[in-house]
């Protein structure tokens, strides 16, 4: 079982691992493996290739009740992303995010919130609950890409035979994003879409060139009438969400950097962030639309899913009991929008999202003490008593 300090220590040597999205995540992944199977989980490994060329993987670790009266239904899976945010431009105490750092009763480094300290705060309680007690499975899921469009929960829902295994058993999903320990049972999700166009270069002083930007005008004047019309119209508006609208953000960037210069290529981005009853595809349609009548090239690119679990679903209110929480909605994303085969999902874990992606990120030592805390009386409650407990069964 170990102390307080063993598990900070232990989320240092995840830190120490610079599992940043554009590199490969394999070597954290071969950390958790080892911590896993320590712990007494199968752990099945599937990798792919991300559109970079770069290796990534993804775990899924079981460990079966070993008790009698077990079942193999329902039970308890944990989600994670082992992948970070670059850290260009660290502020934080020691002066290197790979090399974390204890100060003022806080965990330093690039992952410490988003996400590594909640998966060693799982890895914590499960150190606490021996196998011989459960009785309902207990998985432990560790996914690569989720910074950089959910790109491993994406592989995993697709290829992991483990993951079938867990739809098959319908067990109560935590996602551990950085909640402050409140009960997530909402978010929004993202998309978004690029817009390109072509001209020619050449001596601004000549005749000669083709601006790309005067075909983009047009195109940015309906951008913005449509925000305009997502912050005005309540046909776009869910009041469940704060703030309440799709969030429609655009921007746009010759990458030119001399004034003499005829730009030849103008791009045009577009970010949405879908809500479970309102996606605004009809208005990527719209922009699309135009898009093909002043001839530009329209380019989708997906994201993320929106997260719905009815408040009032058992899951839910149980796990705000456990927790002492309300449940809540959140307007970020998180790989929970994957996983729409499974029926009891909810977002918590320790730490602040205003944390995640910060130059000095931090979770505080108290914030991971009550994770492992709280992740224990889950295991328990759905592991362990589980017979009583199951969302299945009421």
């Amino acid at each position: 079982m170990p102390s307080l300090q063993q598990s900070i220590e232990t989320l240092q040597k995840l830190v120490g691992h610079p599992s940043v999205s554009s590199t490969s995540n394999t070597a954290v992944s071969n950390t958790v493996s080892e911590d896993l199977d320590a712990l007494g989980f199968h752990v099945e490994t599937t990798t792919y290739v991300d559109p970079l060329g770069v290796k990534k993987t993804n775990l899924v670790a079981r460990r079966d009740p070993a008790g009698s009266g077990s079942t193999e239904d329902g039970g308890l899976a944990y989600f994670c992303h082992t992948d970070v945010v670059p850290a260009d431009h660290w502020t934080g105490p020691g002066g290197d995010p790979f090399k974390s750092v204890v100060h003022d009763d806080r965990i330093y480094g690039r992952g410490s919130c988003d996400m590594k300290g909640s998966l060693v705060a799982m890895l914590s309680a499960v150190a606490k609950v021996p196998a011989r007690q459960q009785r309902s499975p207990l998985w432990i899921v560790c996914t690569a890409d989720e910074e950089v469009g959910f790109l491993g929960a994406k592989d995993l829902v697709k290829n992991s035979k483990e993951y079938r295994n867990i739809v098959g058993s319908q067990p109560v999903a935590i996602i551990g994003e950085p909640t402050r320990l409140s009960v997530v049972h909402a978010h929004k999700g993202i998309i978004g879409m690029r817009i390109t166009s072509h001209g020619k270069a050449a001596h601004s002083s000549t005749i000669d060139g083709i601006n790309a930007n005067e075909a983009m005008v047009p195109l940015l004047q309906q951008l913005l009438e449509i925000r305009e019309q997502t912050e005005q119209s309540e046909q776009y508006h869910d009041q469940r969400f704060n703030p309440p609208v799709l969030s429609w953000n655009f921007g746009v960037s010759d990458g030119c950097k001399a004034v003499n210069v005829t730009p030849a290529k103008s791009v045009a981005w577009v970010s949405l962030r879908p809500m479970p009853q309102i996606d605004g595809r009809d208005l990527m349609a719209r922009v699309e639309e135009k898009a093909e009548a002043l001839g530009l090239r329209y380019q989708v690119c997906e994201g993320g899913a929106p997260l719905w679990i009815d408040p009032d679903d058992s899951c839910i209110r149980d796990f705000c009991a456990l927790a002492g929480s309300l449940p809540k909605t959140v307007c970020y994303g998180t790989d929970g929008g994957e996983f729409n085969e499974l029926k009891h999902r909810a977002v918590c874990g320790p730490g602040d999202i205003a944390q995640a992606h910060t130059s000095h990120e931090c979770l505080e030592v108290e914030q991971l003490s009550k994770g492992i805390d709280l992740y224990e009386k889950a295991i328990h409650f759905w592991c362990v008593e589980a017979a009583r407990n199951s969302p299945s069964t009421g």
